[in-house]
C-alpha cells in the first residue's frame, strides 16, 4: 500500500488558488492542470477566473472533482463536436492508469 500512496503524490499537484476572494487548495493530477489552463487561456481568463466560474455552477460537492468533470467534459464535447466516435479503451490506457511508453 505504501508503494501506492507515493506513486498517486507524485502524479497529483495540490495547489491553492483564488476563488471569490477566498484562498482554497485544488488537488489535480497534472494532466487535469495543463487541460484547465488551456481551457482558461482559449477563453481568455485565468485558471482561478475559470474555477471560480466552475466552483459557481458545480454540482459536485468536491471542488477538485468538479474541476475534473469540468475538464472531461470540454474534451468530450470537443470530441463530440468533430463527430469522432471515441476510441475503445485498451488495456494500456484505461482511465486511471498511465499510457504505456
Amino acid at each position: 500500500m505504501h508503494l501506492k500512496s507515493s506513486v498517486a503524490k507524485r502524479w497529483v499537484a495540490k495547489r491553492s488558488i483564488m476563488v471569490a476572494a477566498h484562498k482554497t487548495s485544488v488537488s489535480l493530477e497534472d494532466e487535469f492542470w495543463d487541460g484547465l489552463r488551456e481551457i482558461a487561456r482559449k477563453r481568455q481568463m485565468t485558471p482561478s477566473e475559470l474555477v471560480a466560474d466552475i466552483d459557481v455552477g458545480r454540482e459536485h460537492p468536491n471542488l477538485s472533482s468538479a474541476v475534473r468533470l469540468f475538464v472531461l467534459r470540454f474534451y468530450r464535447d470537443q470530441v463530440s463536436s468533430e463527430g469522432s466516435a471515441p476510441e475503445t479503451l485498451g488495456p494500456t490506457n484505461t482511465p486511471g492508469r498511465r499510457p504505456e511508453i
